[in-house]
């Protein structure tokens, strides 16, 4: 658990699996409910947060619906899409989800009792702050999911964001002396200097709290972990000076964004830059512009027209830019988005950008699969997480689906546009094959760009590997595993 949100929870517990996975233990990760736009589909075609997908493939293992029953996707600043063991459920305001959160609990608790069942250990994690004492009566993700298992805690602080004494200290404080003692011991994570500096600190936090410090988890800004929210984009950094010395592509940073980890493949390649653009700009410098998910297409395309950024989009592609649209963003480039039903707000249509020639409507069930497709010669696979449909009338499809879920199929997929400098797909993870990565470089003429064969799963395993050896470095896992466990951790 945390001391707020951000504060590496995640990527902690991702370290946890591996760890306990390389001993040879039956692992798996567990969060009861998760907020979050950035999701994935299991083998089962079912959909849960992609941090719990990320900690499934470190500990080895297929990802499940039980490790993330209830998923809560915002929809707006007071509204949420709840999906429930993978499936859309209800489309609820905060004060109506409060009425389903007792139902949502036994749900969760089923669901951690089924994967208790079947494994080892369990590595659960909470949600942004544990201590948040108006929320804590109904909560069902942090003490009280963690009393119903009979776990205890690992706590969480972040010193680079400052204030990491009063992190711990506060936490405890706002905590009831039960819950207090539910709280194993601590882990500062994200420290940058010389650790050596900070021994004082230590000492003090333990001897203030009587609990131990497992260690100082330094900061290794070159291991890239897929990110559970776009809390880490809300601050765009400003264009560096060096950043213009090689080629930029440029990702539209809306409002509801979702899955913004299909990005991360550029992020990673040498010689690219990758920046995502939230105030309107200029943007005849970037070699591509891409248009991300969204989980509220409609509203992100009011908000496009209305910040302008509608018309510097139109002028880029009308000067010969590229353009790409995953998703939502596929749909944002058509002629208009309908939503008869209401399924994102109240019924209507938005005009699209008109840039290909594609609708949509929205309508349910909701679409979740993974999917294989070919792209031309190039084979790959992703996934899809979509409402509604978009109908071509005209252009060319953009990919072929040849799999989804497991049944083979040869659906079209996706858009481009005559001119071929813009196009869409609901296919998110292209990025994920290194071969598709190579072909659309080329295609925005960014062929020099290098692309390495260790990308998707097998670059983020080698990142799960790097994370693990970097934990065990500074931490003292073994007796952080006693405290939690009270016993010594058994090896296979």
């Amino acid at each position: 658990m945390g001391t707020g949100s951000d504060v590496g929870k995640s990527v902690i517990a991702t370290a946890l699996c591996r760890i306990l996975a390389d001993r040879g233990l039956r692992v798996a990760p567990f969060k009861a409910q998760n907020m979050s736009n950035n999701s994935g589909v299991t083998p089962e075609g079912l959909e849960m947060g992609r941090a719990q997908i990320v900690q499934a493939e470190a500990a080895r293992i297929a990802p499940h619906v039980d490790m993330n029953p209830v998923l809560l996707k915002p929809t707006s600043e007071v509204g949420s899409q709840v999906v429930l063991l993978g499936e859309a459920f209800a489309n609820a305001t905060a004060a109506a989800y409060h009425q389903l959160k007792e139902q949502l609990f036994k749900e969760a608790c089923l669901a951690y009792d089924r994967l208790a069942a079947a494994h080892d250990l369990i590595v659960m994690e909470g949600a942004g702050s544990c201590a948040e004492v108006n929320l804590m009566a109904s909560d069902i993700t942090n003490l009280r999911m963690a009393d119903y298992a009979g776990a205890r805690v690992l706590l969480v602080a972040d010193i680079h964001r400052g204030g990491v004494f009063a992190q711990l200290v506060g936490t405890l404080a706002c905590l009831a002396p039960a819950q207090q003692d539910q709280i194993a011991g601590f882990v500062i994570n994200r420290f940058r200097g010389d650790i050596a500096l900070f021994a004082d600190g230590t000492r003090w936090i333990q001897a203030r709290t009587a609990k131990p410090v497992f260690g100082v988890l330094p900061w290794l800004p070159d291991i890239r972990i897929e990110a559970e929210d776009s809390v880490v984009l809300e601050n765009p950094l400003p264009h560096s000076g060096a950043s213009h010395n090689r080629p930029r592509i440029g990702v539209i940073r809306l409002p509801h964004i979702s899955n913004f980890t299909d990005f991360d493949p550029l992020a990673n390649l040498e010689g690219l830059s990758l920046q995502f653009l939230e105030r309107v700009q200029e943007l005849s410098s970037f070699g591509a512009v891409v248009l991300p998910g969204s989980k509220n297409t409609r509203s992100d395309l009011a908000w496009l027209h209305r910040s302008g950024w509608s018309d510097r989009l139109k002028t880029y592609a009308v000067a010969g830019g590229h353009l790409l649209g995953i998703c939502g963003g596929y749909q944002i480039l058509g002629q208009h988005v309908a939503d008869p039903d209401g399924l994102e707000g109240r019924p209507g249509t938005t005009p699209g950008l008109g840039l290909l020639p594609v609708t949509t409507r929205l309508e349910a069930p909701k679409t979740t699969t993974r999917s294989r497709f070919r792209w031309g010669p190039i084979a790959g696979s992703g996934y899809e997480i979509h409402m509604g449909q978009t109908r071509r009338g005209g252009g060319r499809p953009f990919l072929t689906v040849t799999e989804r879920n497991g049944r083979a199929c040869s659906d079209e997929d996706g858009c481009l546009a005559p001119s071929g400098r813009v196009m869409g797909t609901y296919l998110h993870g292209l990025f994920d094959t290194p071969g598709v990565t190579r072909a659309w470089l080329a295609a925005i003429g960014l062929e020099g760009i290098a692309v390495t064969e260790l990308q998707g799963l097998a670059a983020r395993d080698r990142a799960y590997d790097r994370l693990a050896a970097h934990f065990t470095r500074f931490i003292d896992t073994d007796s952080l595993l006693a405290a939690c466990l009270g016993r010594k951790l058994a090896v296979n």
